[in-house]
């Protein structure tokens, strides 16, 4: 995890804004680094709903996942609930599905316990994707 300085973060968001998806994806896989990653949320929620280059979306999104943590997989799946355009739709669905948590047993249980937790989040969008990840894994 990583803590910005004030400069820093600046940077990063600045580079989120780049014409350049190469430059916006290098930044959303630093800000999926935050050591405080909901207060860079926002960002990577434009990032993981990136409308020029499913890419961004991509390096973002696997970004967030390799964290490990309920925060990482809190910001993708609130990204995939308001997902309106199908590519981007497709593309977030594809990198939760391949998550590398799914394929070993622990591992598998951390990411259901995660899935559980949310299930009972505060946003409503949230909470469905959760529970519709669950119901697939049924």
């Amino acid at each position: 995890m990583e803590d910005f300085t004030e400069q820093e973060l600046c940077d990063v968001v600045a580079a989120a804004n780049s014409p350049d998806w190469s430059v916006r994806a290098a930044a959303g896989q630093r800000l999926a680094a935050a050591s405080q990653v909901e207060s860079v949320a926002g960002v990577l929620h434009r990032l993981l709903l990136d409308a020029h280059d499913t890419g961004v979306i991509s390096d973002t999104a696997v970004a967030l996942l390799a964290r490990r943590d309920l925060a990482g997989l809190r910001v993708v799946l609130a990204a995939r609930a308001v997902a309106s355009d199908q590519g981007t739709a497709d593309q977030l669905d594809a990198e939760l599905d391949v998550d590398p948590r799914w394929a070993t047993g622990q591992d598998c249980d951390e990411l259901i316990t995660q899935l559980r937790t949310l299930a009972s989040d505060r946003d409503p969008g949230i909470r469905s994707e959760a529970r519709w990840r669950l119901a697939l894994r049924r």
